[in-house]
């Protein structure tokens, strides 16, 4: 009997320790959690206040030409980051310097332009490697009121009818802006190229609108890119939204619609439409158990206690 109780308690000394141990898996496993969510928060909250910039990695002279090995990324408190300063190397690819720049400066692009074409230049001669020119046709609205130029970047937004599922199950269409591209290098406006009516290029604050502008608007884009547009194009309109200069993000986009609208507008109310009010559960009560008993002639129904 002794030793039946003795390895009763053993076996109950396993269990908890079992249990214990379990138990500490589950706290420091919550604990390690909570730190991944605090780090994962810091690193948010740190990207948020800093910007990667390129700086010059060597003294470069006034009129050099751009080359990649000329700059390096330094990551830079928000509040230190330049005026203009440039973010991207794609930005500032086949511009020369209008000012000299120091080692480790900021590179801006106030001093930086665009190589001026001899005789206007030609289209072939634009256009990036790896890139396709394609020209889209769009109203004075959609072209910014024709105070695009070339040389600018742009994101092209899509309007468009697109198949969505009705309420019978049968595919009905409805209108949406679709978020095409975004950072896309406009390479000509009707047939100006930027040619040296362009003093100092995108970037000239006295310049003016140039010369020849149309609704003729020609773009840089891939070849994927490329015939993706010109199926947009047959299908609705084509509008195009002007970038800073020194904003070359990507960001995640999702498209317009009467649903997105009214989520944006009134975000409560559409989160209160879609909550599914969950019906209350009844609890059946138990049955409940008699005996009868005789009181002289009369028979009476006693519950039994549960």
């Amino acid at each position: 009997m002794a030793i039946e109780k003795q390895k009763l308690i053993l076996l109950s000394g396993i269990v908890l320790g079992v249990m214990a141990i379990a138990m500490t898996k589950m706290y420091l496993d919550q604990q390690q959690q909570a730190m991944q969510v605090k780090a994962k928060a810091a690193i948010a909250n740190m990207r948020s206040s800093q910007t990667a910039v390129l700086v010059a990695k060597q003294d470069i002279p006034q009129g050099a030409a751009i080359e990649p090995e000329m700059f390096d990324t330094s990551i830079v408190p928000n509040k230190f980051v330049q005026p203009q300063a440039v973010t991207s190397l794609d930005r500032i690819s086949g511009m020369v310097t209008v000012a000299p720049i120091s080692k480790g400066e900021q590179i801006s692009l106030s001093k930086l332009t665009r190589i001026r074409q001899s005789g206007g230049g030609n289209l072939s001669g634009v256009t990036p490697a790896g890139k396709r020119a394609i020209s889209i046709v769009v109203d004075n609205l959609s072209s910014l009121a024709h105070m695009v130029r070339p040389g600018d970047y742009v994101d092209v937004l899509a309007t468009i009818q697109i198949p969505v599922p009705g309420p019978d199950g049968k595919m009905l269409s409805q209108v949406a802006v679709i978020p095409l591209f975004q950072n896309v290098l406009i390479l000509a406006v009707g047939q100006n190229i930027g040619g040296p009516e362009l003093s100092s290029g995108r970037y000239d604050k006295q310049g003016e609108a140039p010369k020849g502008t149309s609704n003729l608007i020609t773009l840089a884009l891939t070849p994927q890119e490329a015939s993706l547009i010109a199926f947009v194009q047959e299908q609705g309109k084509v509008r195009l939204t002007m970038r800073s200069p020194a904003d070359a993000k990507i960001e995640p986009l999702t498209p317009a619609s009467w649903e997105a609208l009214f989520q944006y507008i009134m975000p409560q109310k559409q989160d209160a439409e879609k909550a599914v009010e969950k019906p209350i559960e009844t609890v059946p009560a138990e049955p409940t158990e008699y005996v009868e008993v005789l009181r002289g002639l009369k028979k009476e129904q006693v519950s039994l206690p549960k």
